[in-house]
């Protein structure tokens, strides 16, 4: 794997989704603690970055009066139900744990899928991105969605395992499972052996 062209993206690590005082902490926190996604991503990028890996963090966020938000999906109507994602808040923002470094690229969109309506692909492409390592919140929903969507894409598309959960592990590993079919399943550790490789 050629660091070079390998970035990892991070997806919604933000302060509503994963920290237990966010909207959506009921439903998420306690799995990304148990999990210790902050933790790992945290380490993984310590790794990576030296190497020059590209960190890509995606944030899904919305004006405050929600006029940029389409609410055809259930999960973006709870989301505008919870007065979640707004942008200019705590909620929206990555959280210090993970945060963005300068040179790390952060992309805001407005849909599950990170790749519409955002400069995500142009952004890679201008990189000479070909390979993508996938990791955040939630399994099953945006990360899976960005799995695919860029498997769909023609990256080589690879998720973080222990860089990832859902609302609990039963969801996170039934959402495994489909996206064997799209791409490959690694831990973070099994990356950084081949990003150490020739």
């Amino acid at each position: 794997m050629d660091p070079r062209t390998t970035a990892v993206l991070l997806v919604h690590l933000e302060g509503d989704i994963v920290t237990a005082e966010g909207a959506f902490g009921p439903v998420f926190a306690a799995q990304v603690a148990e999990r210790d996604v902050l933790g790992a991503t945290a380490r993984f990028l310590e790794s990576v970055r030296p190497r020059g890996v590209t960190p890509v963090f995606l944030r899904i966020a919305f004006t405050p009066s929600y006029d940029d938000l389409v609410a055809t999906i259930p999960l973006l109507a709870m989301t505008e139900h919870a007065g979640a994602l707004k942008d200019g808040t705590p909620g929206a923002e990555i959280v210090a744990h993970v945060a963005p470094l300068d040179g790390d690229v952060v992309v805001t969109h407005q849909r599950p899928g990170p790749f519409h309506g955002s400069v995500l692909q142009e952004t890679l492409a201008a990189r000479g991105i070909t390979t993508v390592l996938v990791g955040g919140v939630a399994t099953n929903a945006s990360v899976e969605m960005t799995f695919r969507q860029a498997a769909d894409h023609g990256y080589e598309t690879v998720l973080v395992e222990d860089l990832c959960s859902a609302a609990d592990q039963a969801a996170h590993e039934a959402s495994i499972g489909s996206m064997r079919l799209f791409g490959r399943i690694a831990s973070s550790d099994e990356i950084l052996a081949e990003l150490a490789g020739p």
